[in-house]
């Protein structure tokens, strides 16, 4: 058996991770780091390609991250099957702490001309929402009022903030 590479590992299942194929690394880490609050992690490089990691600022007992691969020509695994997006519905989602957020981003999104649904009031339990296309085609809603954090705090008494 393989020793293990790191010292510390969870003590129970997590969700740590989704992972994208992308046409362009550096592409998709500007938009991400720019577009919300996520910050390069580490991005390396090895024979198949490059890779990055993104994550949330912040300590945290619940790490999650998302992961982006950018495969050189004749490196994809994968270069047979067609390269999938989450969208028109399928998406990632962040929920931000005011209804003036996703204006704001909605109004960065449109500059940027990625806008893909405008801010909108949806009906509960979906809350204020838009949508933003990243650099693939990749759908990010952003939303408020949508309550996954609210009812994850009751549920499981997460710490407020």
């Amino acid at each position: 058996m393989q020793e293990s590479t790191y010292d510390i590992h969870p003590t129970e299942a997590r969700w740590t991770h989704v992972a994208l194929r992308v046409d362009d690394i550096d592409a998709t880490i500007e938009f991400y780091t720019s577009m919300t609050p996520l910050e390069l992690i580490s991005k390396r490089q090895d024979a198949m390609g490059f890779g990055a990691w993104l994550g949330m600022p912040g300590a945290t007992n619940n790490p999650f991250i998302l992961v982006v691969a950018q495969f050189f020509e004749g490196c994809d695994p994968f270069a047979d099957a067609p390269k999938e997006v989450l969208a028109p519905f399928a998406h990632l989602g962040m929920e931000l702490p005011t209804k003036q957020a996703i204006d704001e981003i909605a109004a960065r999104a449109a500059a940027a001309d990625c806008l893909a649904m405008p801010a909108t009031m949806m009906p509960p339990p979906i809350g204020y929402i838009c949508m933003v296309s990243d650099p693939d085609g990749n759908m990010i809603e952003f939303s408020w009022d949508q309550g996954v954090f609210a009812t994850l705090r009751d549920t499981w008494g997460l710490p407020e903030g």
